[in-house]
């Protein structure tokens, strides 16, 4: 269904936002207000200063995700600032709420500079279990996240880096599956080499995939050009494996998957059939898709997903965020690592019965809440592997 943006503002004015703070104790006669605040919480202070730990299970801290952003990569809208940035910051907080039971605070950023922000979200660490970072713009997206992975000794993830990676691998592993592809013969192109393009890269090549191209709008990702920013020239020594230049329609031939975070329009329809058969597009630019299912569909494209829920095959990152997060607390870890994200993919996939597979069912809708549950409890395996194999080394 599409949505009604005036509807989208009245609903927000009507609300004032889509969130508030609620109280777990009551606070409803002097005996409550003595414990759950002057005289008694001294005692729960004093508690955590003996053993830090307990502010997990003693305060909301175990459960409370930072939802932080600078506004530098909103959407599709760019950079308009931490204000224009908050109603995006709600609605991920409510989701978590919503799919995984957990609560989250929304924190918009008035600083651009990466050491600042750096420091700023380190010092705030101390009130959250983890942080999502949100809406910061490549490449300095990729250097705060690491740093801020191997800084801080809590969970932290990019969401519009590796959210949408893990939910279009779920998508590509039932695609691949539906099409009798393998994943070492399938020749994919990726059309956008932002923050999203280069983590779909990154995270298809730890899944097996071998033959990956990404095109920017400069042109087609190779090594030693003069344009390409850090993040970039990392993965072309990973990539374009026979060392392509140009632009999209010098790789689109023959190419079986087309995956699309760029923007309207990017993919024409007689680009769709100079593509291999049975072309698999996942067109995810919005609110306009690089190419609409329909014309796609018409040039002869076997599966298409978008971006959009008005659509079959909604690749949406609430399907991943929530139970990556709910299993990353509940296993303890201090990091979501490369295999709990793959072991999310193939949970997320797996929610699809073979039987059930089609061009229009290759990936579960964002809104079935089985989904966190299920990625929360492979990413928890997934931790319990990897500290077997350390404890181990």
């Amino acid at each position: 269904m599409t949505v009604n943006i005036s509807e989208a503002v009245k609903l927000h004015e009507r609300l004032n936002g889509k969130i508030e703070m609620t109280n777990r104790a009551s606070a409803q006669s002097m005996e409550d207000l003595s414990l759950v605040y002057t005289p008694g919480v001294a005692d729960v202070c004093l508690e955590i200063e003996n053993e830090p730990e307990k502010v997990n299970t003693l305060t909301a801290r175990g459960s409370m995700i930072g939802v932080v952003t600078d506004g530098s990569a909103v959407l599709g809208l760019g950079d308009i600032g931490p204000k224009a940035a908050m109603p995006v910051m709600e609605g991920k907080c409510m989701l978590f709420k919503e799919f995984a039971g957990l609560n989250a605070f929304p924190i918009c950023l008035d600083e651009k500079d990466p050491e600042k922000l750096i420091e700023i979200i380190k010092s705030l660490a101390p009130t959250f279990a983890g942080i999502n970072l949100e809406d910061i713009s490549a490449p300095r997206c990729f250097e705060i996240e690491e740093r801020l992975k191997e800084e801080l000794d809590i969970p932290v993830f990019h969401d519009d880096q590796h959210g949408t990676a893990i939910v279009v691998l779920a998508g590509l592993i039932n695609a691949l599956k539906y099409t009798g592809r393998s994943r070492k013969e399938t020749k994919i192109v990726i059309n956008g080499a932002g923050a999203a393009g280069i983590s779909i890269a990154k995270l298809l090549l730890s899944a097996g995939f071998v033959n990956i191209t990404l095109v920017s709008l400069e042109g087609i990702v190779a090594s030693g050009e003069p344009w390409l920013n850090s993040g970039q020239e990392e993965i072309s020594h990973w990539t374009n494996l026979k060392n392509k230049r140009g632009t999209l329609d010098n790789v689109i031939e023959d190419t079986d998957v087309f995956i699309g975070v760029s923007a309207a329009g990017a993919l024409r329809p007689l680009q769709v059939k100079r593509m291999a058969e049975r072309a698999i597009i996942f067109a995810l630019a919005n609110p306009e898709p690089e190419i609409y299912p329909k014309d796609a569909y018409e040039s002869g494209a076997e599966i298409v997903a978008t971006g959009r829920s008005d659509f079959p095959n909604q690749v949406n990152n609430l399907l991943a965020f929530p139970g990556i997060f709910r299993g990353a607390l509940n296993a303890g870890v201090s990091d979501i690592t490369e295999n709990m994200k793959l072991a999310a993919a193939e949970a997320i996939a797996g929610m699809i019965p073979d039987e059930e597979l089609k061009p229009s069912c290759i990936i579960p809708g964002p809104l079935n809440k089985g989904v966190a549950e299920v990625v929360a409890d492979a990413v928890g395996h997934a931790a319990e592997k990897g500290a077997e194999q350390n404890g181990g080394t």
